[in-house]
């Protein structure tokens, strides 16, 4: 009896010895930490994006959400040219190619709004509708007019560059 007692005791001592030495370790790599040089925060600004309708430029005031980042993310890597058709005599629509990050809530647009649309397609408007959207921007320097010519045709092709 008096070894299975020892040897408990034993097994006691052993596992009491391996806390402390984890605690002293898990203190010892917190301090390490604390004594490291700060590293200088990454400074993220959001990206310069830029619009073109058939090779218009136009400028836009775009909005600042996620779908907005993401959208200048995939522009930075390769221009995004989107191939876009007439949708109700209001607006051009075409697909992105992949997914961004939707947030689409009930909205009323006006002509020159931009939007995503399912989260897969840009949406731009020389009309109005009234459908759940995530807004992306607006353009700024178009009247009704220039922008009813520009895109009221079949073939429009928007071009979105990211740098």
């Amino acid at each position: 009896m008096d070894r299975n007692l020892q040897g408990v005791t034993m097994r006691r001592v052993w596992i009491l010895l391996l806390i402390i030495i984890l605690a002293i370790l898990t203190s010892c790599s917190g301090q390490n930490n604390l004594q490291q040089p700060e590293q200088p925060e990454e400074n993220v600004e959001m990206k310069t994006i830029t619009m073109k309708i058939n090779d218009e430029e136009v400028r836009v005031s775009w909005e600042n959400n996620e779908s907005v980042k993401a959208l200048a993310e995939l522009a930075s890597e390769t221009p995004l040219i989107i191939n876009t058709s007439q949708y109700g005599g209001f607006e051009q629509v075409g697909s992105i190619g992949t997914t961004l990050p939707g947030n689409d809530v009930s909205t009323k647009t006006k002509p020159g709004d931009i939007v995503l649309y399912t989260s897969d397609s840009i949406v731009v408007f020389y009309g109005s509708n009234s459908w759940s959207y995530t807004r992306l921007g607006h353009i700024e320097d178009k009247s009704e007019d220039e922008l009813r010519e520009l895109l009221s045709g079949s073939n429009v092709v928007i071009t979105i560059t990211a740098v």
